[in-house]
């Protein structure tokens, strides 16, 4: 396995139903840019970036934890992280995987990585809310956004194991998961680490990190990542963190997101899990500055003003009551949907 280069293609590798090798991808790169849609011009040049001479792809990261900013990801780590996925996952040669992710971003390159490596049958369908509208095929393997598996609830039944990520999901949508025979996970992870490091099944709080991955927590109580294959150096998150042992954690929320009101620190994560499911829209918990209290807690819905009664918020502690509440006609997102909290409250 060591050995493996990019330049490589597994003999079980198939594109929608094709066996393919590395010249032949070369020519459907091409016709993808050439006369593809936009989705699969995108692939195209990543297979072409894929299969070039640098030992680097160079991409933008999504912008939901600080600006976006270029970054060069080796290819060698990224096939160490798909062996890693695929140990962690038990994937084998053949098993078969849907793309319906947008390869712009590297969930969408690494389901194509993966299936170049590891010999597995992927189909390539237009990224969409319902991937799994007009399926009949059974899959392995999938990977979606928490919208994109709202909205296949019902086909999930065509799917053996599903990972889910991009942005947190709600407990509403993990109640409904819970029943379904697909083994859904939901993963941690970022581009600076070549997607997922850890995964953990749906209602269970623990993530388990994959193969060659350690963990550790700094001075603020936020991971640390020791990933050989990808960085020298220790990769620093702003992630709080209750740390299992160098293989397990639980996670909090982000220190960025963190209310200080009053000498009281809040966390949003926190507060939002007990919101789940009791308001009718998107919404979020964030501080704003506030003369008495230095921030003050204020609760932000996407949509309509709604009405709440005086007594909606007693199931919250004293603290996590918000002070204020805030309607936005439409959150931003970034462009793989992670809402954005503070531009949203901007707008």
């Amino acid at each position: 396995m060591s050995n493996l280069t990019h330049h490589n293609v597994h003999n079980f590798f198939k594109l929608n139903g094709h066996h393919f090798n590395a010249k032949e991808l070369g020519n459907i790169a091409y016709s993808y840019i050439k006369e593809g849609d936009l989705y699969e011009k995108a692939i195209g040049e990543f297979l072409l970036d894929w299969f070039d001479n640098k030992e680097y792809i160079e991409m933008t990261t999504s912008g939901s934890t600080g600006l976006p900013k270029e970054v060069r990801l080796q290819k060698q780590a990224m096939i160490h992280s798909a062996l890693a996925t695929g140990d962690f996952f038990d994937l084998s040669p053949g098993d078969k995987a849907l793309l319906c992710l947008p390869v712009k971003f590297i969930a969408g390159k690494m389901m194509l990585v993966r299936s170049l490596i590891l010999g597995l049958e992927i189909d390539i369908v237009e990224p969409s809310l319902d991937p799994l509208a007009r399926n009949t095929v059974k899959y392995d393997f999938v990977a979606m956004v928490p919208l994109q598996v709202q909205n296949s609830i019902k086909q999930l039944i065509n799917v053996k194991k599903l990972i889910v990520g991009g942005t947190k999901m709600d407990a509403s949508l993990e109640e409904k998961l819970l029943s379904l025979k697909t083994e859904v996970y939901e993963t941690y992870g970022m581009t600076e680490t070549i997607t997922h490091i850890a995964a953990k099944r749906v209602g269970e709080k623990v993530f388990s990190v994959l193969p060659n991955v350690k963990i550790a927590k700094d001075e603020r109580e936020c991971l640390v990542i020791y990933l050989p294959s990808v960085s020298a150096d220790p990769i620093v998150t702003n992630d709080l963190v209750e740390l299992i042992n160098d293989r397990q954690f639980v996670f909090i929320g982000r220190i960025d997101n963190v209310i200080n009101s009053g000498g009281v620190k809040l966390i949003p994560e926190q507060i939002e899990a007990k919101l789940t499911g009791k308001i009718n829209a998107r919404f979020f918990v964030t501080g704003v500055l506030d003369i008495a209290l230095g921030e003050k807690l204020i609760l932000v819905i996407e949509g309509e003003k709604q009405e709440f009664a005086s007594d909606f918020f007693n199931f919250l502690g004293k603290f996590e009551k918000p002070k204020e509440i805030v309607f936005v006609p439409k959150f931003k997102e970034t462009g793989n949907g992670k809402m954005l909290r503070k531009p949203s409250l901007e707008s």
